[in-house]
């Protein structure tokens, strides 16, 4: 393979996606996500996708335009609650749903792309994640179809632990503010957020950048992500719609002269 992983547009890049395959998708919320790679995807209008990301977008943006086009199957998730389409298909049996404890999520994400198959941990002891029973897909009578299965668990000293698997995907989507031909990534403040992650565990990663520069024009210290995890990248336009950075909650406080 060569070193230049640069190509050609978004299309390219996920032109091997195929039906049924699995994704890693970096972003929290809104923050972060690979919106044009996203929108390449929508297009093609490849399906029945089991996607893993920390949530799943809004009902008009994100991983909810897959959403909405009935192409996600299967969704390993963290937080859902801002999607009411997500919702509706959850409790009427067309999608299948697996919630996972946040930080248990992003450490099977890099366990995952560290090759290392499992791990312990207290979250969850004492819960349904624990002892199994979570429904994971619904039928359409609103009877469970498909249900979590009982944990594995382990003492450790005097305190319960339970087992996790790592995550591996087929692909994986991120988006970075800088990369260079040979994959190095470096994200922007929060943006970071499940992009490294999602980027490990992706057999073939693809990267969607706003800045590409030549190799050795980032420092090596200012690398958040070694090219070793990443096998495309593409670079964006800021003037692309998909590219846009929507704020999914606005929140702002009072000006000075109203509290006065």
């Amino acid at each position: 393979m060569s070193l230049d992983k640069v190509v050609g547009d978004s299309v390219e890049a996920i032109a091997d996606v195929w039906e049924g395959a699995s994704l890693a998708v970096g972003g929290f919320g809104l923050c972060g996500i690979p919106g044009v790679l996203i929108e390449a995807l929508r297009e093609r209008g490849v399906g029945d996708l089991r996607v893993v990301s920390n949530n799943c977008g809004v009902d008009d943006w994100g991983l909810g335009l897959l959403l909405r086009e009935g192409l996600i199957a299967r969704m390993t998730s963290s937080y859902v609650g801002e999607n009411k389409e997500f919702a509706r298909q959850y409790l009427s049996g067309e999608l299948e749903v697996e919630l996972v404890p946040q930080g248990t999520l992003a450490e099977r994400l890099r366990a995952g792309g560290a090759g290392i198959p499992g791990f312990y941990t207290p979250a969850g002891v004492g819960t349904q994640i624990a002892d199994g029973g979570l429904p994971w897909r619904y039928r359409h009578d609103g009877t469970v179809a498909v249900s979590s299965p009982p944990r594995e668990t382990r003492t450790f000293g005097d305190r319960e632990y339970l087992l996790e698997e790592g995550i591996t995907t087929d692909f994986a989507l991120v988006r970075a503010a800088i990369g260079d031909r040979h994959g190095n990534l470096v994200f922007h403040a929060s943006a970071r957020n499940f992009n490294p992650l999602a980027a490990m565990a992706g057999r073939i990663t693809v990267a969607e950048v706003e800045e590409l520069v030549d190799p050795g024009e980032i420092h090596p210290d200012q690398i958040h992500l070694p090219g070793i995890f990443v096998q495309r990248v593409v670079r964006v336009s800021a003037d692309d719609p998909a590219a846009a950075k929507r704020i999914e909650r606005r929140t702002t406080r009072p000006r000075l002269e109203e509290t006065i």
